[in-house]
Parts: C-alpha cells; structure tokens; sequence
C-alpha cells in the first residue's frame, strides 16, 4: 500500500508558509485516473478538493526592460503534493517512446498560479523567484535542466480596449506547453504561442483547448492531445490512503521559515550597499549569498580596524560603498565567469575560502594591485587556494615598484617622446593616460596608475 513521505509533506509547509499560502487543518488525498504509458497502473496519487496550500502570492520584480510591469504580485491558486510519472522520451523519428519509471511514485508538489502575467517576461521572472524561493528554503535545487523544477505554461489571448483594459470578462480557450526545461524555453514558447494564436484568430479559426508540446530544436509547439477537463480525470478518493491532519506540521515548520529572498535582497542592498543586480544574482544562485555575507563580515572587521580613532562616520559609510561595489564586481563578474563559464563548478565547490576573497579586495581597494593583475591573482588563488598576499608577491603582480626606478621609467617616456609631451603642455590632460599605459606596458602592470600620472605630469612641468 501507498504511504504518506513526512518530510514530503513538511517541505510542502515550508513552501506554503513562504508563499503565504492559506494553509488547512486537512488535507486529503485523491485519484486521478487516466491512461498513459508515464503510469501504469492507470492512475495517480494526487490532491482535488483539500490540497495541502491554498491561496497565497508571490511577489516579483522583473528586470527585464521588455516587462510591461516591474513589480508585480502573481497570485498561487493552490500547491498539492502528488506522486510523480515516468519520463517518456520519443524518438526522433517519431516510430517509438520509451519510457523511464525511475522517478515514478517521487513526491512531487505540484504549484498552480492565478492567471495574473502579461507578458512572457513576467512569467520567466516569476520562476526565477520561485527558484530562488524555493532554494533558500531548502526545498529543492529547483534546476530545471535536472527535472528538479518543471513547468507547464498555459496561455490564452484576449482582446484589449484602446485604455488597454480587457474587453471581455472571460477567458478563450487556453493551450497548455509541456517539455519545458528552461527558463529560456518557457520565454521562448509563450512568444511563439502568442504569434501563433493571434495568426488563428486573424484568419477567424481560433484555438481549442489543447495540450502541446515545445520543440527546442525547431522553436515550435506541437500539438500533442486535446485537453481533458477534471471531469475527465474522475478524481475520487484515495482509498488506501486517510485524510492528514496538518495542525502539527503547519506550525513546526512555520518556525522554520527563513529569511525570503525579496528581504534578503533589500538588506543587501541598505546593509551592505549591494547594487539590485548584484543582490538579486547572489540571492539567486546557490551558495553565493552565504559566501557574500561572510566576505563582507571579514572585510566590515578590517575596515573598523582601520577607521578607530577616526572621526565621522561618513567617512566609514562611504568606505563600505566602495568595497561593496568591489565585492559585487568582482564576484558576480569575474569569479562567477571563471567558476560558472569556465569552470563549470558552483562557489561550494571553489577553494578560495571567504577570507582569502576579503584579503583580495582590501588589496584591491588599497591600489596594491591593478585591475589586469588582479584577474591573474584571482586565477591563481583559484587553482592553488593560497592566500592572496603571498601569490602576490610570489609571482610578482602588486604594485610595489620603487619610486626612483618608477620615476626613471616615466622620465624615459618623457624623453623618447616630445610630441606627447608638447601635447599635455598645450593643455591636453588626457594625453597623461598614454604615459599610464606606456609606464604599464614597461612593467608588466607592476606600476600604480595613479603615481604614474601624478609623475608624469610633475616632470612635464
């Protein structure tokens, strides 16, 4: 007989806490017949009157330029717990399916959304939140290109007035998209969903209620079967298995609710002084948030250190802006371009630990190295894990020049070549950058930027 996963139905909770989902005292479980080689046995456990979370919301803010809204508030009609189908794989040709029962009989919580978007920027926005969500809590990976979170888009086209208000009150037959597995692929086929309906109602032959299914390769939707209603099903009671009194459960895990991406992302942006896409890249990948947070409290140690006995808090708080943009830069650009891209490896798997990432970036905010060197640094202290001070000076790449050879470098310049000079005399500050690059050039990024200008301008005087 079938038996209810506990910890199945308390990751379920916590889900529904986090959506601020209306959560019963009851829960009951139901069949849902139907014949499909993904379920044997002709029918599924699954939830059709008393789903383990009712209504709640979830509230997004979509980046993307082309959202016709940025913040938005998509509603969850209910989340029920079911038993997962097989994985069915179709030949390419089309001459056979084969069927893969490895995952069927898994908990599966199936989530259904209100149909609040608009466009197919909001919904790809949704499920980025719903990712980050259901990370943070710790109910599931949530990566679509595992099959750990799968999503069914359903869309319809209704008739706007010159305001831009709906001019009917009811929905037209909806199409549901199956074998998504990307965020990218849902975007992509509600495009084409949308240029593909408004076509059949143009040529007055508008569509049915159907299922079909996305196609990556020819970036097309395929019709796969008309839609069945709930009647269809013939939902009735799971027998073998009793109604779940949730009254326990509901407020344990209530307790166990953690800080949600939407607060995290405006603390990290007030207490640390993250940008919003910084915040929102850390908070949205796994494991980057932690390592941010510990990176920070390092470096927030080092710069009271440094600022005791100083007056002006000002002076601190503009110090914490500068290093929270270096920090952002320079993980969500350079160490996530190495690690992500290059690398193919998550920051879990990195062996710079969160102090050593400090130690660069004070380096760095202190101009003990430059931008070009500090990219080699940061490979290096990814392939040997060693701290940052001592590559430096083992390979070396700071900019530790001494004064008097840094100046006969300049002064070198300066006298093989007059016509930059005669330039900056006419007024031409801007040319002071030439003599930067030159003096770089000469020692391999081992000068200071800024001594440099500030010699070659002294010495053309």
């Amino acid at each position: 007989l079938p038996a209810l996963n506990a910890r199945a139905l308390e990751l379920a909770m916590l889900a529904g806490h986090a959506m601020s989902c209306e959560l019963p005292e009851t829960a009951k479980f139901d069949r849902k017949n139907y014949f499909y080689p993904d379920l044997p046995k002709g029918y599924q456990i699954s939830q059709f009157d008393l789903p383990v979370c009712g209504k709640g919301f979830l509230d997004v803010h979509a980046e993307d330029d082309k959202a016709p809204r940025k913040d938005i508030r998509i509603g969850i009609t209910r989340a029920h717990l079911e038993e997962d189908a097989a994985k069915n794989q179709h030949a390419p040709d089309g001459t056979s399916t084969l069927v893969d029962y490895n995952r069927g009989g898994t908990p599966l919580l199936e989530i259904v959304t209100e149909p609040d978007f608009r466009h197919p920027a909001e919904a790809k926005a949704f499920l980025q939140e719903l990712r980050a969500l259901m990370r943070t809590i710790g109910v599931s990976d949530a990566d679509m290109e595992k099959g750990q979170m799968r999503c069914d888009a359903n869309i319809s086209l209704m008739p706007l007035d010159e305001d831009g208000t709906f001019a009917q009150d009811h929905f037209n037959p909806k199409v549901e998209v199956k074998n998504l597995n990307s965020f990218k692929a849902v975007e992509r086929a509600l495009y084409y969903e949308i240029d593909r309906q408004t076509d059949l109602y143009e040529t007055n032959t508008p569509p049915v209620q159907s299922t079909r299914g996305w196609d990556e390769h020819r970036g097309v939707t395929t019709e796969q079967r008309t839609k069945e209603g709930s009647a269809d099903y013939r939902y009735f009671p799971e027998p073998d298995l009793p109604p779940v009194d949730l009254k326990e459960v509901r407020e344990a895990m209530k307790s166990k609710l953690p800080e949600l991406p939407q607060a995290k992302r405006i603390r990290f942006r007030d207490e640390y002084g993250f940008s919003e896409g910084d915040a929102a890249f850390l908070i949205a990948n796994d494991g980057w948030a932690d390592y941010a947070e510990h990176v920070m409290s390092e470096l927030a140690g080092w710069l009271g250190a440094m600022e005791k006995g100083k007056s002006g808090g000002e002076a601190m708080e503009e110090q914490q802006k500068k290093l929270a943009k270096l920090v952002g830069g320079w993980l969500t650009s350079k160490l996530a371009g190495i690690l992500m891209t290059e690398m193919e490896r998550t920051i879990k798997e990195v062996n710079v630990t969160a102090e050593n990432f400090a130690e660069f970036i004070k380096i760095l905010h202190q101009g003990e190295i430059n931008s070009s060197n500090a990219q080699k640094l940061l490979k290096l202290m990814i392939e040997k894990g060693a701290d940052p001070s001592h590559l430096m000076e083992e390979h070396n790449l700071g900019q530790n020049m001494d004064e008097s050879e840094l100046k006969e470098i300049v002064q070198r310049l300066i006298d093989e070549n007059p016509k930059q000079v005669e330039q900056f005399k006419s007024g031409n500050e801007k040319i002071l950058m030439w003599f930067v690059g030159g003096a770089m050039k000469a020692t391999e990024g081992r000068a200071n930027p800024e001594k440099v200008k500030a010699l070659a301008a002294e010495l053309m005087k």
